[in-house]
């Protein structure tokens, strides 16, 4: 709880002053993210970047309450804190991917190294560690994330480069 409390108020600082020091930000993808954290201020603050860069955003406290609006919404993709009472950021995603399997899903938490968190263990398709550079790091991995999903396909159509040509009979 303390990591959290300190990072909020550290959140919120660092993104509203870079926010006012910006004259244009690129619009972003049209996005539903669903949020989860068992701190509310954290919540708050997470929101409240997400929802500037132009994101519906929809809150949850506990991952339970997160469970049943993703069932009941369609998100784009879910940010959810590791630590939680009852059911953590880990059963969390694990029960997303039961219901969804290609779900966009970033993991946040103060104890990345000392818990070993990473892509690979927490079925995440990003984990960030909470710190100073959390904003950065945090609008950075959504915006890849939503964009990839979003590339359209190769054109099949289009001759791939360096191919042999076809030889006349």
């Amino acid at each position: 709880r303390r990591i959290d409390t300190r990072f909020t108020s550290l959140l919120l600082s660092l993104w509203f002053s870079r926010m006012t020091l910006r004259k244009s930000n690129p619009p972003p993808i049209p996005a539903r993210i669903l949020l989860v954290d068992d701190n509310r201020s954290g919540l708050a603050a997470r929101k409240a970047i997400l929802a500037e860069l132009g994101y519906t955003v929809d809150c949850a406290e506990d991952g339970a309450s997160g469970l049943r609006l993703f069932e009941k919404h369609n998100y784009d993709l879910v940010v959810t804190d590791f630590r939680m009472p009852d059911m953590d950021g880990a059963r969390l995603i694990s029960e997303l991917r039961r219901r969804k399997p290609d779900a966009l899903i970033v993991l946040l938490s103060g104890f990345v190294e000392a818990l070993g968190l990473n892509e690979h263990n927490t079925g995440a398709d990003t984990v960030i560690m909470k710190n100073s550079r959390e904003v950065q790091h945090l609008t950075s991995a959504v915006n890849r994330l939503l964009r990839a999903a979003r590339k359209p396909p190769a054109r099949e159509t289009a001759p791939a480069r360096n191919a042999p040509k076809a030889k006349k009979a």
